[in-house]
């Protein structure tokens, strides 16, 4: 039965998790009104044909629509926000900032789970204690039962309440025992939430750190307690995990709660297995290849206050800690932390938002800092510490440049690096190789007639997968079975054209048959568990040769490789996007800093055809730092991103005069509202005109005043929604954009 509002009813504005930026009146029936609801409770209600649950943003007496036409919620799931004050303000600066529906940012910051309703609780399990009865029992009256006299006596040394895990450990065969002494009224039951992820006692002490990690701690841990921004600069094994690992430990001393960000999945089982050995605390995980069981126990068990350490990637930010202390975002140059679709944030960005709303300090953790970081530390709005040096005994790599331009190579392997694979092997070393490609080859292509494979849906080439017998597109997923002969000419001369991991894989097979090589991409990695096995073997001593893309070039610690390669570093060479060479850079420092992490001496092969190339001279005679310098002076000149601040608009539509018609009134809007110096540039195609059946095109906004350009965008993103072109196309905005595509 549906309760009638009362004459002055309660009225709640709601944010829905639709791609409108708007808010939702809604009446709170009577038997709710004994109490305001609070900004970020859940509620679920009516929305056209179905229910959705939406989030309270505030209340009132009053609305702009009839009241007679509003409609009642249906239910209210929480008593209180499952997000406190602060949380919700940094939801609201974000979709201010990011122009985006506040409904869909409040649903980002949840997991799926309570997304859809789920009640915010930990499953429960039964944890077993001394009773008062059993409190005056002296254990020598239970001497005719021995096993319930040491199950007895085990309770009275824990003095706590035990679970059946805790008690299995200390005696498998208890359950007798402790049904005998529930019976007796000595133990007593209660339910305690069950923590997804549990944790050992600590097996390993901190290491001794050298005098610059002893520097860094000292000066991190002086932060504590509040606000500030430290950038950790430190070379590829440099010990920044184990700085990170000591200040972590100080967070914990306070009783307080650390989120640690990384940009890949793929390094979180290193991390998480060094934290298990090092930390006694609970340890929550929270990334997009879990579970929605573990990603709803994961967030609880922080939100509660169970864990005290949340490992996770760009979205596990927005988790609600009891008692925050500190944020670490390792790898911060990274362009993973930035959303690419949809809710288009900066990790990086709304962390040290976050850090600030919360008065708690964060560090920002890299061996190659992204030029925006570097622009910030120079104006001192971040401290920057230093690690320039190895830990331990390791030292640098040695750099070889190798020109391969008419010569020989096979399947993409110069003579001079295979002779060093076989010199590195010889010794009982491992190898990586690395190659951001793949597949079997790039391209397959007619040697006849010049015809070339390529995807109905975009503008791009399909990509060979030799194993599966597939053509396969890597942008709109679309494939098709391998081709034997020529469609165009029928001449069957279809042969591969450039190199992916799976066709260097079948090389290395043959040149090194007895060796065990292992390929880690995507296509080698979906299944669950897949690469922890993998690292494990490599870390073991059980593979020779390994071979990967961009999933390799970070974070791994893997001892005993000593010789690292890069077979293609010419791709990235060149671009239309000014971020390339940041990113080139930043990736063959990374890469590198995989060989000789420990105390034997590694060295790091670059094969080219551009060995002039500016970047590759400077990078390699003088360092990244010099680069970076180098790039941001550039930067300066161009008044390019951090010297200036840019939004991209994205359109596209199945028919391309369409977004060209929407783009041409936007201008004219931008025209009409713009007197604050803003660079319009474009519109213009995407990079890749067709993808996935739809013609893209962009419009690039620039502005040396952040403020500046967030005034025209307040005033732009509402006549879009007007544009009768707009009508016949898709369009988002991207604020800060890391790349042009």
């Amino acid at each position: 039965m549906v309760s009638t509002p009362k004459k002055n009813p309660l009225i709640i504005s709601v944010a829905i998790p639709i791609p409108l930026n708007r808010l939702f009146d809604y009446l709170v029936p009577n038997h709710f009104t004994h109490r305001l609801l609070q900004t970020g409770t859940r509620v679920v209600i009516p929305f056209g044909s179905t229910t959705k649950v939406g989030f309270v943003i505030e209340n009132s007496k009053s609305s702009d629509i009839n009241i007679d036409r509003l409609k009642q919620i249906i239910e209210v799931l929480d008593e209180s926000p499952l997000i406190g004050k602060k949380d919700i303000q940094l939801l609201q600066w974000a979709s201010n900032y990011y122009h985006y529906p506040l409904g869909e940012v409040f649903s980002a910051a949840f997991p799926v789970s309570l997304r859809k309703g789920k009640q915010a609780k930990l499953k429960e399990e039964k944890h077993y204690f001394i009773s008062d009865k059993g409190k005056l029992l002296n254990s020598e009256q239970l001497k005719r039962t021995p096993k319930q006299k040491q199950l007895f006596e085990f309770f009275q040394s824990q003095n706590k309440s035990l679970s059946a895990h805790e008690i299995s450990a200390w005696n498998k065969n208890w359950h007798p025992a402790v049904k005998a002494l529930f019976e007796k009224d000595l133990l007593s039951i209660e339910l305690k939430a069950r923590p997804l992820f549990k944790n050992v006692a600590a097996s390993e002490s901190p290491l001794v750190p050298n005098e610059q990690q002893s520097l860094a701690i000292h000066e991190l841990t002086k932060k504590l307690g509040y606000f500030s921004v430290s950038l950790l600069e430190g070379v590829t094994g440099s010990g920044k995990t184990e700085v990170y690992m000591q200040v972590i430990q100080q967070v914990l001393d306070r009783g307080q709660q650390v989120i640690v960000l990384l940009p890949e999945i793929t390094l979180t089982p290193q991390l998480e297995n060094r934290f298990k050995k090092r930390f006694s605390v609970g340890l929550s995980i929270s990334h997009s290849k879990l579970t929605e069981t573990q990603r709803h126990a994961a967030w609880l068990e922080m939100q509660q206050g169970h864990s005290s350490i949340l490992l996770g990637t760009r979205s596990a930010l927005f988790t609600p800690l009891k008692k925050l202390g500190l944020i670490i975002l390792d790898e911060e140059h990274d362009s993973s932390f930035k959303q690419q679709e949809g809710f288009r944030f900066s990790a990086r960005d709304l962390a040290i938002l976050r850090a600030k709303l919360f008065n708690v300090p964060i560090i920002l953790g890299t061996a190659t800092p992204s030029l925006e970081s570097l622009h910030n530390a120079e104006k001192k709005r971040y401290q920057l510490l230093h690690l320039s040096e190895r830990a331990g005994v390791a030292i640098e790599p040695k750099f070889l440049l190798f020109d391969i331009r008419n010569k020989k190579l096979q399947d993409g392997l110069s003579e001079p690096l295979v002779t060093h694979i076989k010199k590195t092997l010889a010794k009982k070393e491992q190898v990586l190789l690395f190659l951001n490609r793949r597949g079997f080859a790039p391209v397959q292509i007619c040697h006849t007639c010049a015809w070339v494979a390529r995807c109905n849906h975009c503008d791009t080439c399909l990509v060979i997968h030799f194993a599966e017998k597939v053509l396969r597109c890597h942008h709109c997923g679309y494939q098709q079975g391998l081709l034997n002969q020529c469609p165009s000419c029928k001449a069957g001369e279809l042969k591969p054209l450039g190199l992916g991991t799976e066709r260097i894989e079948q090389g290395l097979q043959t040149l090194f048959p007895k060796q065990k090589i292992v390929r880690l991409d995507r296509d080698t990695t979906q299944r669950k568990g897949s690469l922890k096995k993998h690292l494990e073997k490599i870390n073991q001593g059980e593979v020779d040769i390994i071979l990967g893309t961009q999933m390799l070039a970070k974070g791994h610690h893997f001892p005993n490789v000593t010789l690292v390669a890069i077979l293609d570093v010419d791709s990235g060479l060149f671009s239309i996007d000014f971020h390339a060479t940041e990113k080139l850079a930043q990736l063959i420092t990374q890469v590198a800093g995989r060989a000789g992490r420990a105390e034997k001496p590694g060295k790091v092969i670059l094969q080219t055809r551009q060995p002039n190339h500016p970047l590759l001279t400077v990078l390699l005679k003088e360092g990244y730092n010099r680069f970076a310098q180098t790039a941001l002076a550039e930067r300066r000149q161009a008044s390019l991103p951090p010297f200036s601040f840019q939004a991209l608009l994205r359109v596209y539509a199945s028919n391309p005069a369409d977004p060209q018609a929407f783009l041409k009134s936007v201008c004219t809007t931008i025209k009409q509202i713009n007197n604050n110096n803003t660079l319009i540039l474009g519109p213009v195609s995407a990079p890749m005109a067709k993808r996935a059946g739809y013609y893209h095109f962009q419009l690039l906004l620039q502005n040396k005043h952040r403020k500046h350009l967030q005034i025209l965008l307040d005033q732009l993103i509402p006549q879009l929604y007007k544009l009768k072109e707009g009508k016949k196309v898709r369009w988002s905005i991207d604020v800060d954009p890391v790349d042009l595509y």
